[in-house]
């Protein structure tokens, strides 16, 4: 998928990447509920017997049907009343954004927290139902089952004074960084932003081809002494410090940010969205700036060709990023019934062995730990668990424990996992707390660093004279 937006004043007509459900097959007592989310983003079943996923209590997990369409026959054995799904996709928070700007209408989406700052800024989300947080309600799957460390990030991050956490549910999550050829980078270079302007890598870097990301890492390098001075990372305020300084909007910081840009073009083999993934697997480059789902899938597929690659957060800081799900007011309109499916779909979504499923078919990592239902957890100790003398203790418990470390969350992991796909899946407790959100920008600085890409990406006719 692609994980950017940058609110360029010019809004094509965008069509939906696919649809998948039409209107056939309607009753008067149907609740149509309209869903658009990322491209293969969700489990469309079809699963061959051999990816069957057996837990250690018994259960085994399969993606028979696409989940959607599974979630309709859950619907109605649960509550008895039918529901029809028209799901869609988009390719990118701007397809979405600009679809809803020229009167496209869904029901629930999932963008990306940035993207959903700003819907929750201009007043256009549903606010979740009271009922949706009781965890009472034994099909509450999410408020049950999401992650203590994904809650509290939803619970103590405002825009405009009101919590995340009343206006989306997380869905998706990780963070960004280096994929790199251990055969040929030193993994000390990788361990900083300023490898993507490296002329020792000429040409063998990637770098995102959206305005945000590749802000994000200009950012890191500019920032690079302060960020890494033992007086800001040693700091009692530091989270919050660092929050700030990556959501740096200053114009002095934007220009720095733009010739920093400006020499990584110079450096980079290419500015992508999805082109790295095959490329580095393939070996056509060596070092790539990318999502951690992608980077499992980078990992996975360079495997298999006998290529090693490894995944790290720069020292600096990485990008903690997340998609939701959302309702839109101007869908719901103050349907009970259709917010109700909305709801529903969340937390059928959220349900241990569903989060299981999507993980498995897209290759990113759910924000449900599953609560009380070890079953996630399971699946990871079952992907990554390694036995033997040469290995490490690889804690996970903040994201799956609500409080102190606890030990049951502790895999038993090879040493190269930390950097591997169980490091891009569940990062350490260290590297997590030098994450920052990118948060959602006020149009001037949309404004400013809008023209700053386009300094960076197009060719600029003054340059010749």
């Amino acid at each position: 998928m692609y994980r950017f937006i940058t609110f360029l004043k010019i809004f094509p007509v965008a069509a939906l990447a696919c649809i998948f459900a039409g209107c056939a097959g309607f009753t008067d007592d149907t609740v149509v509920l309209r869903v658009c989310n990322w491209e293969e983003y969700i489990d469309e079943g079809g699963w061959d017997d051999d990816e069957a996923i057996e837990l250690s209590d018994g259960r085994v997990i399969k993606g028979e049907d696409a989940m959607y369409r599974e979630f309709e026959q859950w619907y109605y054995d649960t509550y008895n009343v039918k529901v029809k799904v028209q799901y869609s996709c988009f390719g990118t928070n701007e397809d979405i954004y600009n679809q809803l700007n020229i009167g496209d209408t869904f029901d629930l989406i999932c963008p990306s927290d940035y993207l959903i700052m700003k819907l929750m800024h201009e007043k256009r989300l549903e606010p979740y139902s009271d009922d949706f947080f009781d965890e009472r309600d034994e099909n509450n799957y999410y408020i049950k089952g999401v992650s203590p460390y994904i809650k509290n990030v939803f619970e103590k991050n405002e825009t405009d004074g009101e919590p995340w956490s009343r206006y989306a549910a997380g869905y998706m999550w990780g963070t960004s960084g280096i994929v790199f050829n251990t055969d040929n980078v030193k993994t000390e270079d990788a361990r900083h932003w300023d490898i993507l302007n490296d002329r020792d890598y000429y040409r063998r870097v990637t770098i995102k081809d959206n305005v945000r990301d590749s802000y994000f890492a200009g950012l890191a390098m500019d920032k690079s002494k302060l960020l890494l001075s033992d007086d800001f990372r040693n700091a009692d305020n530091y989270g919050e410090r660092l929050a700030k300084e990556m959501n740096d909007t200053g114009a002095q910081v934007v220009d720095d940010v733009c010739g920093i840009l400006k020499d990584i073009k110079d450096n980079a083999y290419s500015f992508e969205t999805d082109s790295a993934k095959a490329d580095m697997a393939a070996g056509k480059v060596d070092i790539s700036y990318q999502w951690s789902g992608d980077a499992v899938y980078t990992m996975e597929v360079a495997a298999e060709n006998d290529v090693e690659l490894n995944y790290i957060v720069p020292d600096e800081c990485g990008n903690l990023w997340f998609d939701g799900w959302v309702m839109l007011k101007d869908g719901i309109a103050d349907d009970t019934a259709k917010k109700h499916a909305a709801q529903a779909f969340v937390n059928y979504l959220s349900r241990p062995d569903n989060a299981i499923r999507n993980m498995y078919y897209i290759g990113y990592t759910s924000a449900i730990a599953g609560g009380n239902d070890n079953a996630v957890f399971d699946y990871a100790k079952q992907c990554y668990e390694e036995e033997g003398d040469d290995t490490i203790d690889y804690d996970i418990s903040y994201f799956f424990a609500d409080g102190d470390t606890d030990a049951k969350y502790v895999i038993c992991a090879d040493p190269k996992s930390r950097y591997g796909e169980l490091g891009a899946r569940y990062p350490d407790l260290d590297t997590i707390s030098r994450c920052a959100v990118m948060e959602n920008f006020d149009d001037e600085a949309y404004e400013r660093i809008n023209q700053m890409w386009i300094d960076v990406r197009c060719f600029n006719i003054k340059d010749i004279f």
